[in-house]
């Protein structure tokens, strides 16, 4: 056979590309002839052709004779066995980054896939093989191989049986990413404190996924079942291709402008390439940005990427995402029950301290005996009324004789100011007299002039006495006034005095006195028996009574019906 290459793998945005150096040779130029005639048979089979069963075949020209006169229909085994010899007659070295690995414990053999950007090659190599190697592998190492194709016949499956394995250097892929992580670490997009911390209980919920894959039924199950009160917003996003980032970017916005609490970037498990788009530096600049946390739950448990870098938690599944941000149902029991149990404690005891308050209060004087609130009230109302009852008649008494004294210091001031005035007047007319008498004696011209000058002077002089009368009587008049001004104001004082002090004023207020037969006020029980006569005096009247019992202030009802 002539040497061939094989191109295998794919890039995560799905577009075709030229092979990364990988390449392979046939490894046996002495391949046996015998090999290329089963494989025409083996393509004749699977084209449905007839083929010989003739065991000796010379030369091509006569096997295809005899198969066209004695052509019989294959098996599936067969064919298969066919087609298993044809195979493993090539060795072949080739070169390819390993996409997926399996190695666990108790297999025979150690299986993976190797890849380049347009085909894939799944392969397998004996656990002693792989020990004798010596090499860690890894998902996204570049590896170089020799084996030959063999194909498992009970599935119908073509392997590559690997023989040798050595490593190559890392895939292109992972260091793209490596560096790109370095990149924003270093910018300090990965700092836990740049992180946002999870909402206890977010009540809207953001889901960003495709709407295709299983990831958003787990997402939706484990909410409903861990916090059916949650409101759940999708939207449904390519998670694959060259544009997935920008859509996913598109629907984290979209769920926080309708107002999502925290937003869900999830998808299921697949292929390093699938995972790609939550590589992207774009993508990850975004969620940094995001107001509200980000907690991303991207394929597996292994799986991580940069979107789980730089996100606020990264969760190791899409379910494992869903319980981080929704309390779990018995959780939410518990920490009812513990606060209906505090609410109940502080009920209690609130309860209980009103209770002990009310007691306290109900047990004070006030609220146990009526009486206790106006008691002293009572007796100082009692204690002025008989202190009034004793006061009014001597109060009385005293401003009766300062009337009286009031009274005969006025009648005695009135008689002096008029004796003085009727002297003055009585001095007054002697003095006219005399000049009278003097002026009759005179001789008639004397009499004549003194006639005359008398009848000038007369005018004159009644004038003057009869100005100086009415300066004194305006001087009386003002001093009586001024005599008798402070004596009205006192007598004006005095009645008002008298007439608060009035025993008829209590009467007039609604009180009224019991006095006995002899007119003595009864001021005691101990003054009255039962069938006694009394006689009240109200405001308007006297009120006979019989006294049919007496009752103390603090005793019940003594006596009988009269």
């Amino acid at each position: 056979m002539t040497s061939s290459n094989v191109a295998y793998g794919r890039s995560y945005n799905g577009a075709a590309g030229g092979s990364r150096g990988a390449f392979a040779s046939s490894g046996g130029s002495g391949a046996p002839a015998r090999n290329a005639e089963e494989a025409a048979r083996a393509c004749a089979a699977a084209f449905g052709a007839r083929k010989t069963a003739s065991s000796n075949i010379s030369s091509r020209n006569e096997g295809a004779a005899s198969d066209a006169s004695a052509s019989r229909a294959l098996s599936v085994s067969a064919a298969m066995q066919l087609a298993k010899g044809a195979l493993e007659g090539v060795t072949v070295r080739l070169v390819g980054e390993i996409s997926e690995l399996s190695n666990k414990p108790g297999y025979k053999a150690v299986y993976f896939t190797v890849k380049d950007k347009s085909a894939s090659l799944p392969c397998m190599m004996w656990n002693n093989r792989f020990r004798a190697a010596g090499v860690q592998v890894a998902v996204g190492q570049l590896v170089e191989l020799t084996g030959r194709f063999t194909l498992y016949a009970a599935k119908g499956r073509m392997n590559f049986d690997v023989f040798s394995l050595a490593p190559v250097g890392e895939g292109q892929l992972r260091l793209q990413v490596a560096n790109l992580a370095r990149k924003l670490s270093a910018e300090g997009l990965a700092d836990p404190a740049r992180k946002l911390p999870l909402p206890a209980y977010p009540l809207t919920i953001g889901l960003v996924t495709s709407p295709r894959g299983d990831a958003v039924h787990d997402v939706l199950r484990t909410l409903r079942r861990r916090f059916p009160v949650a409101r759940v917003l999708f939207s449904g996003v390519a998670v694959e291709g060259p544009q997935a980032p920008a859509g996913i970017v598109e629907g984290m916005r979209a769920v926080v402008h309708a107002g999502a609490e925290v937003v869900l970037v999830v998808r299921g498990g697949g292929s390093y390439e699938d995972l790609m788009p939550f590589n992207d530096e774009f993508l990850a600049r975004m969620i940094v940005k995001c107001p509200v946390p980000v907690v991303t739950g991207i394929g597996h448990e292994p799986d991580t990427s940069i979107a789980d870098m730089v996100a606020d938690v990264r969760a190791s599944t899409p379910t494992a995402a869903a319980e981080a941000v929704s309390p779990a149902r018995e959780n939410l029991d518990a920490l009812f029950r513990a606060r209906r149990g505090s609410l109940d404690t502080c009920v209690q005891r609130a309860l209980e301290s009103c209770s002990a308050q009310v007691g306290r209060i109900a047990s004070r004087p006030v609220f146990c005996d009526p009486n206790a609130l106006l008691a002293a009230s009572a007796q100082g109302v009692d204690l002025y009324a008989d202190r009034l009852a004793r006061a009014l008649p001597a109060s009385l008494d005293r401003d009766r004789a300062q009337v009286d004294q009031l009274r005969e210091r006025l009648g005695a001031a009135l008689p002096n100011a008029l004796t003085s005035d009727a002297a003055a007047v009585q001095r007054q007319r002697e003095r006219l007299t005399r000049a009278l008498s003097q002026v009759v004696a005179m001789p008639a011209s004397q009499t004549q002039r003194a006639r005359e000058r008398l009848l000038r002077a007369m005018p004159q002089a009644c004038e003057r006495e009869r100005a100086v009368l009415d300066n004194e009587q305006r001087r009386l008049r003002a001093a009586g006034r001024q005599l008798l001004e402070p004596f009205r104001r006192q007598a004006g004082l005095s009645a008002a005095q008298l007439d608060a002090l009035s025993p008829l004023a209590v009467l007039g207020r609604g009180y009224s006195i019991a006095r006995d037969s002899g007119g003595g006020v009864v001021k005691s029980v101990e003054q009255a028996q039962a069938g006694q006569k009394l006689d009240v005096t109200v405001s308007d009247g006297v009120i006979e009574c019989d006294v049919s019992g007496v009752r103390r202030a603090d005793d019940g009802f003594t006596g009988k019906e009269s």
